[in-house]
């Protein structure tokens, strides 16, 4: 079995200056201080995918380049590994899940809260048992991860379904909307029942479009800043993160600029300030009238999804009806509502 481990950059790679600031070092020395890698029964190659950087550093373009990686070697290896900072790592993981659709071999993103040389470092443990994940099997011996993920903290989750929680927990990640696809402990409990068995064909497909904006609804959110955002921002996309099941304040003008968003070719779509539950936009007078003015509802997507869905979506230049009837339907596992 062959496996291919992509360094990219992130805290699990760093070293402390004597400034005290964190730097990423070479992917050598990651490797040196997790001796157990050569005791795998596996073939592991490394790569890395560009010099290494902070997570906050990684933009749309990264994805693409990072997805060809990939693409360039899905025929000569069984499982990929990829090394990848935590702040952004739910965003990739959405990426990848859109741009590589139905890859059918597993892809898990890992990294740590703390650099790996440090003594009490979370990084050995993600890093080993995210290879011994893609190289798990099922009875038919066929792999029992056949999709993006992240693994962190002994927990395995699909990677358009997660989002960081916290700074500075080991359990840094979370997937309220989507049950955990293995737990880790004396042994691998994969839960098979949750994870993907694509059944279509792999369609590769890197292309993406960050012209969007997220606008977070706020207490005193006024007609100004909603109209420069909405309208004069010159994006192709406003995503409205709004109250609970998708609410928004009874302003009177916002309609209009809705109306005038739609007119213009302005995608608008609702997602929930909430984590965990989604917007259901009939729910309340408050979200009818998003319905009404053509707004689309995210359902129960992460933000991170619904961005990187969006980006992907308008980088194969959907618009329209086209782009609603794709962002609405479930592509990869993203969404249940």
């Amino acid at each position: 079995m062959k496996l291919l481990l992509i360094y990219t950059g992130g805290t699990i790679g760093m070293i402390q200056s004597p400034d005290g600031d964190l730097s990423p070092f070479d992917f050598d020395e990651v490797i040196r201080q997790v001796p157990e890698i050569k005791q795998m029964d596996c073939e592991i190659d490394t790569i890395q995918a560009w010099n290494p950087l902070d997570s906050s550093d990684i933009n749309h373009n990264h994805w693409i380049k990072l997805a060809n990686i990939l693409n360039d070697n899905r025929s000569s290896y069984n499982s990929f590994v990829i090394l990848h900072g935590t702040d952004t790592m739910a965003y990739t993981a959405s990426a990848l899940s859109f741009i590589l659709m139905n890859f059918s071999k597993p892809i898990i993103l890992t990294g740590s809260q703390l650099p790996i040389g440090v003594l009490r470092s979370d990084g050995r443990e993600n890093l080993i048992t995210s290879i011994e994940l893609a190289m798990t099997k099922r009875g038919d011996n066929t792999p029992a991860i056949q999709e993006i993920c992240v693994y962190f903290e002994y927990k395995l989750f699909r990677g358009n379904r997660v989002f960081k929680r916290s700074s500075q927990a080991f359990e840094a990640f979370s997937s309220p909307n989507y049950p955990i696809l293995a737990d880790v402990g004396v042994h691998i409990d994969v839960h098979e029942e949750y994870t993907l068995s694509p059944e279509k064909n792999y369609f590769f497909e890197p292309e993406m479009d960050s012209h969007i904006a997220v606008l977070k609804f706020f207490p005193g959110i006024d007609e100004a800043f909603l109209r420069n955002t909405i309208l004069n921002s010159g994006r192709n996309a406003i995503i409205l993160q709004t109250y609970g099941s998708g609410n928004v304040p009874k302003l009177d003008f916002l309609s209009d600029i809705l109306d005038e968003a739609r007119d213009k070719g302005v995608l608008i779509i609702n997602t929930s300030q909430c984590p965990g539950g989604g917007v259901s936009q009939p729910a309340y007078a408050a979200s009818r009238m998003l319905r009404h003015s053509g707004v689309l509802s995210a359902g129960d997507m992460t933000l991170e999804a619904t961005i990187t869905k969006t980006m992907w979506l308008l980088g194969r230049r959907k618009q329209g009806k086209v782009f609603e009837q794709l962002f609405l339907e479930n592509l990869v596992g993203e969404r249940t509502i």
